[in-house]
C-alpha cells in the first residue's frame, strides 16, 4: 500500500500490535503521573458521601479517564509536524494568539503542581528522617536542593532513563496499595451500606466528588510526551497504539486505586472518616493510630515518597513543554532566532531553582493555587480536544457520541470543583 493511502486509512482499520515492553513502561509512567501523594487522602475524600455515590462514581470514572486522555492524545497526534508537542499543535490549529493563550494556561496549570511536589517530597523525607529513623531535623535548604536537583537530574538523563526510573518507583507503589487493600479485607464491615441518603444528597455527593477522582486519575501532563514518543516509533499507527496503552492505564488506575479506596472505606465507619477529614491525616496514619501498628506509618511515608517522585516526572514533562512553548512563541513573534540548546539549559535551571526556593520556603498557599489551576487542567483535558474535533479538519474523523459524554462529565468536573471550593 502506498504511503499516501496509509495516511487516509481510518485508525479503526489499523490493527494494534502485541503488547511490548515499551507499552508497559509508558503505562506505568502514566499511572505514576496520575497517582500522587493525594492517594493517601483519596479514600477519605471520596468515601465521605457513603458507599452508594462511590459505586456510581466508580462506574463513571473509568470511561471518563480513558476518553478524556484519548482525546488529548489524539489532539497531540493531529499535527502535520510529527515532532510537534501539545503547545506547537495548539498554535498550528488555533493560530498564534490562541496558541499563546493556551500554552500559558497549560504552563500555569502544571507548574504550580510541580512546585507542590517539591514541597511535598522535602516534607515527607524530613518527616521520615525525624519520626521513623530518629534522626535530627535536617538542614531544609540542603535537603530540598538535593531532592529537587536529584529529581531534575533524572529528567535530564533522557526519556529512556525516566521511563526506567519511573517503572522502578511505581512497582512498590502498586505493591503497597494492593497489599494494604488485601490486608484490610478481614476488617471490612457493612456500616457504609446502612447509611441512609436522600436523592438530593446522593447527586450532590456525586457532583462534588467526581472532581476529586478526575484529578486523582489525571495524567495529562505526560500525554504530549507520550503521544510524541509513539508517533516517532509508530508513524500512522500511533493513534491505535496509544489507545491501547491508555485503555490499560485507565483499567489499572481504576482497578488498583479504587480497590484501595473501597478497602479503606469499608474498614472505617462513617464517623471515623469524618474524624479523619477533620484531623487532615492521610489514611495510613489513621490505620496506624487505630491499630497501634507502626508499619502503617512506614507505608504512608513510602507511598508518599514514591508517588510524589513518579508524579514529579510526569509534571516536569508538561512544565518543560509549556515553558518552552512560551519562550519559542515569544521569539517567533519578535522575529528572533531561537537557540534550543540554550532554551533547554535555561528551563532546567529555572525549574530547579524555583522549585527548590518554594520547597525551602515551605509555602503554605500552594493548596489554594492548586485549587485555582485544577479547572484549567480539566478544560484542556476534557473540553479542548472535543472542540478541536468540531474545528480542526484532521480531528473530524473522531466525531462520536462519546464526545458528548466527555464534555458533559468534564463540565461536571469543572463546575463541581469550583463549587467544592465555594461551599
Amino acid at each position: 500500500m502506498a504511503q499516501g493511502a496509509v495516511q487516509n486509512v481510518s485508525s479503526t482499520t489499523i490493527k494494534t500490535k502485541s503488547w511490548t515492553k515499551r507499552d508497559t513502561e509508558w503505562m506505568l509512567t502514566l499511572f505514576g503521573t496520575a497517582i500522587g501523594a493525594g492517594v493517601l487522602f483519596l479514600p477519605i475524600n471520596a468515601g465521605l458521601g457513603g458507599i452508594w455515590p462511590l459505586i456510581l462514581m466508580t462506574v463513571l470514572i473509568g470511561p471518563m479517564t480513558f476518553l478524556a486522555h484519548r482525546g488529548l492524545a489524539r489532539f497531540c497526534l493531529s499535527s502535520k509536524n510529527p515532532n510537534a508537542n501539545i503547545t506547537e499543535t495548539v498554535t498550528e490549529h488555533f493560530g498564534p494568539k490562541a496558541g499563546s493563550l493556551l500554552t500559558i494556561g497549560y504552563f500555569a496549570a502544571i507548574y504550580p503542581i510541580l512546585m507542590i511536589y517539591g514541597i511535598g517530597i522535602t516534607n515527607t523525607i524530613s518527616s521520615l528522617m525525624v519520626n521513623q529513623l530518629g534522626m535530627a531535623e535536617p538542614n531544609r535548604a540542603l535537603l530540598s536542593f538535593v531532592l529537587v536537583a536529584g529529581l531534575v537530574a533524572v529528567m535530564v538523563c533522557g526519556q529512556k532513563v525516566v521511563l526506567k526510573v519511573t517503572n522502578v518507583l511505581v512497582y512498590p507503589l502498586i505493591v503497597v496499595l494492593f497489599g494494604t487493600s488485601l490486608y484490610l479485607i478481614p476488617q471490612w464491615n457493612m456500616a457504609q451500606f446502612d447509611v441512609a441518603i436522600s436523592a438530593s444528597d446522593f447527586f450532590k455527593t456525586v457532583f462534588l466528588t467526581i472532581p476529586v477522582l478526575v484529578f486523582a486519575f489525571n495524567h495529562s501532563p505526560a500525554i504530549s510526551s507520550f503521544a510524541t514518543a509513539y508517533r516517532k516509533e509508530e508513524g500512522n499507527n500511533a493513534e491505535a497504539e496509544t489507545n491501547k496503552t491508555l485503555k490499560r492505564t485507565a483499567m489499572m488506575l481504576v482497578g488498583f486505586t479504587m480497590l484501595f479506596v473501597y478497602s479503606c472505606v469499608l474498614t472505617l465507619s462513617p464517623a471515623e472518616l469524618l474524624a479523619a477529614k477533620a484531623a487532615n491525616l492521610p489514611i495510613m496514619s489513621i490505620f496506624a493510630e487505630r491499630t497501634d501498628n507502626a508499619i502503617f506509618g512506614w507505608l504512608a511515608q513510602i507511598v508518599a515518597i514514591v508517588a510524589i517522585s513518579s508524579s514529579f516526572f510526569g509534571h516536569y514533562m508538561g512544565t518543560r513543554e509549556g515553558l518552552k512553548g512560551i519562550i519559542v512563541n515569544k521569539a517567533k513573534r519578535e522575529g528572533r532566532p531561537v537557540n534550543m540548546k540554550m532554551v533547554d539549559y535555561g528551563i532546567i535551571a529555572f525549574i530547579t531553582l524555583t522549585v527548590w526556593a518554594v520547597a525551602y520556603a515551605d509555602v503554605s498557599v500552594m493548596g489554594m493555587i492548586e485549587s485555582f489551576v485544577a479547572p484549567i487542567i480539566a478544560g484542556i483535558l476534557f473540553i479542548m480536544p472535543v472542540y478541536a474535533v468540531k474545528k480542526v479538519p484532521a480531528m473530524r474523523k473522531y466525531e462520536s457520541t462519546a464526545n458528548i459524554f466527555t464534555v458533559v462529565m468534564g463540565t461536571i468536573a469543572i463546575t463541581g470543583f469550583i463549587a467544592s471550593q465555594l461551599l
